[in-house]
């Protein structure tokens, strides 16, 4: 069971969520999702143009938010704060439960990353999606509704504490401990 926190205990860690490198970040935690409910740590991988994360199952499950339910292309790769995972878990293992494929430490709000911006991460590059990554049912499940209030604030959405989406731009490498650099 994740210890899930109050909002008050949450509020202590946003000076430290503010920190985050506005640029010149580091890739903290790859995550794979070969199935639904299933997360895979992996050191290292590929970003490519059709599937995203290889190995990940973004293409194959698709989106309730396209009207075909194919996969998004705007949702191709999500990131997230390690910053903010970090305050919102007491175990560095339960990352992986919110859904997102790659953890980075660095600033992903709206005034440092607008949408359209680039960034690469070992050989690969990546489009900032305007489509919001938001909160869901198995987020406040995983984390706790308060965990979900947080991060919905509006406080919370200009520093995107959910994340972002992005779409691949240059497929390439990626490995735990690359830099993440604005282009």
């Amino acid at each position: 069971m994740r210890k899930q926190y109050s909002i008050s205990e949450l509020e202590l860690g946003i000076e430290e969520i503010k920190a985050s490198p506005k640029d010149n970040g580091v890739l903290k935690m790859i995550v794979c999702r070969p199935e639904t409910e299933i997360r895979e740590i992996i050191n290292s991988g590929e970003i490519n143009l059709e599937d995203g994360l290889a190995g990940d199952n973004w293409k194959t499950r698709g989106s309730s938010h396209t009207s075909d339910n194919s996969a998004d292309p705007e949702a191709q790769i999500t990131l997230m704060n390690s910053r903010v995972i970090q305050l919102l878990t007491d175990d560095k293992e339960n990352w992986k439960w919110a859904g997102d494929q790659l953890f980075v430490d660095m600033d992903l709000g709206i005034d440092n990353l607008p949408p359209h911006s680039h960034i690469q991460i070992g050989s690969a590059i990546l489009e900032i999606s305007a489509k919001p990554h938001t909160g869901c049912k198995k987020f406040s499940g995983r984390f706790g509704i308060e965990a979900l209030e947080f991060i919905s604030t509006p406080f919370g959405k200009a520093l995107r504490m959910r994340g972002v989406n992005a779409k691949v731009i240059q497929a390439g490498q990626i490995k735990v401990g690359d830099v993440v650099k604005k282009l």
